[in-house]
C-alpha cells in the first residue's frame, strides 16, 4: 500500500478528521482520537494501527512488522508496517479498519451520536 492509497482508505472511513503533525505524518482520527497513522521508518512508508492484546502477540514478530515506536514502548497495544513482507494491502485495511472500530467503541455514546456513528 503507498500513502497515498493509506490516506485514501482512510478518509473513506465515517467521521474522520486528518492532520499532519510530528514531523510530516498523516494522522487520521475519530472523535480527536488517532486511530492511524501514515509516516516515514528507515526512508519507507509505515503505518501504525491500534490492535487487540491478541492481535499484538501474534503481528509484533511478523516480518516486516514491529511494535509501534513510542507507542508500544509506553504499553499500548500499536503495531507498526514498516516492511516487506508485512501485511498484504487487504489485511492492512481490515486491520486498520478494526483500530478504527476499537476507537469507536471506545468513544463516549453521546459523541458517537453527535459525529452520527
Amino acid at each position: 500500500m503507498t500513502r497515498d492509497d493509506f490516506n485514501s482508505f482512510c478518509a473513506a472511513l465515517p467521521a474522520v478528521t486528518h492532520v499532519v503533525q510530528w514531523g510530516g505524518a498523516d494522522v487520521w482520527k475519530v472523535g480527536g482520537k488517532v486511530f492511524a497513522i501514515g509516516g516515514w521508518a528507515d526512508g519507507h512508508d509505515a503505518f501504525t494501527f491500534k490492535v487487540t492484546p491478541l492481535a499484538y502477540e501474534v503481528l509484533r514478530d511478523m516480518e516486516g512488522l514491529r511494535p509501534a515506536p513510542y507507542l508500544a514502548s509506553r504499553g499500548l497495544k500499536w503495531i507498526q508496517h514498516h516492511g516487506t513482507p508485512g501485511l498484504s494491502d487487504d489485511e492492512l485495511k481490515v486491520h486498520l479498519t478494526a483500530s478504527y472500530d476499537m476507537i469507536v467503541a471506545a468513544l463516549p455514546k453521546k459523541h458517537r451520536a453527535e459525529l452520527d456513528i
